[in-house]
Formats: C-alpha cells, structure tokens, sequence
C-alpha cells in the first residue's frame, strides 16, 4: 500500500467508528438515523422471485444503463458500425459477452451448428470441409486475449471529440476464448507451411470479410474459437465459429469463419489496402500494420463516471493492455504528464490480455488532468499524441495509442481534454 494512502486511510477508519459511535449516544441521535437501517423494508417483508423464473440470468434492473451503446453519426448505416463496450463501469478484466463491443460490415447473422462449414483449401495435401462437429473433437485450449478495433480511439487524431471513454476507447472486449489452434486444422489438410506462405480468411456474412495473415503467425497462437467466456459465441461475436488472433487488430479477427486458404502472397483484399492502412502525413499509407501497440485509459474517474461522494477516498481505475505481451507497469499522472507515479497491477500475467490498474488516493478536491501510461515486456511506452503526430500527422484513424487526458474539476466532473 502507498505509504501516502496509510495515513489518510487510518483516519479515514477512526472517522467512521466516531460516527458508529455516536449513532447509538441517545434517542434523539437514533430519530435522525438513516430510515434504511431503522425501518423494515419491502425486500425484507416478502418472498423474491424463485429459481424456475431465472433460466437465463441477466443484469439486475438497477444496473440497466450498463450497456453497449453506438454512435449515430459515426457510420451511414448501423448494419455496417460499432456497439461500444461500457468499460467506464466495468471493473476487472474479463467483459462480459452481452457488453462486448460488436462491428459489423454487413450485420450480425444467424448462422446454426448444424448448418456450419468450415473449408480449408489452396495450397494443401487434401482440401477439407469441417462440420462445426469435426471441430470440437479436435484438442482445445483456453485462453484469455483482448480483442481491439484498429479504429478505436480514431476519432481523437484531430483532437478532444467524443466526452466519454465508452466512446474513445470502448471498441475493445477481452475474454476467455476456447477454441482449436489454427495449426491443428492446417496440419489435418496438409497444408504448406513454409515460412514464405500467408493464410487468407474469409467470413461467412455478405461483406466475406477476407484478411490475409503471415503463416508465421497462424502456426502461433491464432485460434479458431467456438466459445467465450465459458457458453457459446453470441451470434454478434460469429457464433458458432469465429477466428482468434491474439494480439493483432480486430478486423483480423474474422467472424463466421467459412473458408481458410493457403497461398503464396497475401491476397491484399480491400480490407487490407484501402482499409486499416495507416495514412501518413505525406499521404502515402502504411499497411501490414498488425500488432497493437500498448495502450492505456483511465477508466474512473472519466467524463461517463465522475467523482460523485465528494472529497476522501478516491480510487483511480484504468485498463492497460499490449498486443506484444505483458504489461509490465502502468504510470499515473495527476498533473497533466509533469509528474507521474507507479499504479498498482491487478491481476498479472497475462499475455496479450487486459490488464486492470489501480491508484488508491486522499482526494482533497483539487482539479486533476489524469494520464496513464503503459509500457509493455518489450519496453515500449505509450506515447503522447504530439509523439504519434510527429510520426504520422493528422490524416489516420487507425492505430492511436496515445495517451488520453481528462480533466476532472472541483465538483469531480469529467472531461476529454488535450494538452500540450
């Protein structure tokens, strides 16, 4: 524990037993107590509901406004946009299915088990067609990654936009995936699997979103994956089956996965050329721009969750995470990036996965300008933006891993800001 924090925290105690205290000194002390603790209240006085009505468990009512939420304008049609995670009310790191960020190019269809093919073909031994059977008898593995939009945080190359971190950073979802290695099906057809050689995937919805991917890395860790989070996929997420690749950009991440060609070059599909290329200041674009770098956010307090108790105890909470690896440290700045102080890792450990941190902190009602900064097991560190703009200028969208700002004032409101 900060050792800043111990005292604070120890009065912070002894004040609560004063007032436990004094709620028991006389009768007129307990008039004036909180009608929740004196009278009974309904949920005491009756019967809840009983198991036969809860086949399914969804969120309790008074945790509604916990929801993906869209941005009209974003994008001409929903058919072809984005549902962003609310991971400004989220804690921990796995998302739940029902709250991951969705992006669809043609819409999310319905695709049964029973009707699922999966083709491998190209250059192999013996082209393949796999029942959605087939593939649960080969040997699965579990693992937990995060899976990120190459657009998020896009909107924020030209500066401050969107007022809440749902919005400036909720296309990313991590979860427990199970599924079967890549390698295990390519190895079944016979495939060549020549270090020169690329796999082309391709979806099964209208868009046949195809991506081609080095054979160096479909031979590692990618996936194909039949599960999340324990239950079958949601059919938002490509139930019943949909690829896996750790790491690298979402779009890579093909959703109804139908067909699995090996070739000899990449295919440069449009998804891949005119889209999720990084334009550049000149305005030349750089593809073949996979990995996701490290990144960070500050979760609470943010625009969608100010500071609402007043001065006292303050938790700060953010979500770190590195398509390289581990995260290894996060830092935390109160004052705009001019000082900075190491956060506390939740959980560690995890490869290509959320990592949730945390500043335990005397909040005194000083306006703050609140930064996080990721560095990862390679030693790379998030950079500012004015880092990014001198590399690339102010014509991409994807790949924005800069460090975001928001300015918390005296009342604890939130806002997205930009310094310099």
């Amino acid at each position: 524990m900060d050792e800043m924090f111990k005292p604070s925290r120890r009065a912070f105690l002894k004040g609560s037993a004063a007032v436990a205290a004094g709620s028991v000194a006389g009768a007129a002390a307990a008039q004036n107590a909180d009608p929740l603790i004196t009278e009974l209240q309904d949920w005491a006085s009756y019967t809840g509901v009983g198991v036969d009505e809860t086949p399914y468990g969804m969120p309790i009512e008074y945790e509604s406004h916990v929801v993906r939420r869209n941005v009209e304008w974003l994008t001409a049609s929903p058919i072809s946009s984005i549902n962003f995670t609310p991971i400004h009310a989220l804690d921990g790191t796995i998302t739940p299915q029902g709250c991951a960020f969705e992006r669809h190019h043609s819409g999310a269809i319905e695709l049964r088990k029973e009707d699922y093919r999966l083709m491998i073909n190209g250059l192999v031994d013996k082209p393949l067609v796999f029942s959605y059977a087939d593939i649960e008898r080969f040997p699965r593995e579990n693992h937990v990654y995060f899976c990120e939009c190459a657009a998020n945080t896009g909107m924020e190359w030209a500066g401050a936009q969107l007022n809440g971190v749902q919005f400036t950073h909720g296309m990313i979802h991590n979860m427990e995936y199970t599924g079967v290695p890549l390698r295990a099906l390519l190895k079944e057809a016979g495939a060549d699997i020549s270090s020169d050689k690329w796999v082309y995937v391709e979806g099964a919805d209208a868009s046949s979103n195809g991506r081609s991917i080095p054979m160096e890395k479909a031979l590692d860790d990618v996936l194909v994956a039949f599960k999340a989070n324990g239950e079958a996929l949601r059919m938002e997420h490509g139930y019943p089956v949909r690829l896996v690749v750790p790491g690298w950009e979402g779009n890579m991440w093909v959703k109804w996965l139908r067909r699995i060609e090996v070739v000899d070059r990449a295919v440069e599909s449009r998804e891949e050329t005119s889209k999720y290329t990084d334009v550049l200041e000149d305005g030349t674009a750089r593809k073949w721009t996979w990995v996701m770098d490290a990144k960070s956010v500050i979760t609470s307090p943010s625009p969608q969750q100010p500071i609402t108790h007043g001065k006292g105890p303050l938790v700060i909470s953010g979500l770190a995470w590195s398509g390289h690896g581990q995260i290894t440290r996060v830092d935390v700045s109160k004052d705009g990036g001019i000082t900075w102080e190491t956060a506390r890792l939740g959980k560690q450990g995890d490869i290509k996965a959320l990592t949730r941190f945390y500043v335990d902190m005397m909040w005194d009602g000083a306006p703050m300008l609140l930064q996080s900064r990721a560095m990862d097991e390679t030693g790379y560190s998030q950079p500012t933006k004015e880092q990014l703009r001198e590399k690339r200028g102010e014509n991409s969208v994807y790949h924005n891993n800069c460090i975001q700002t928001w300015y918390v004032n005296a009342e604890g409101i939130a806002e997205n800001v930009e310094v310099s």
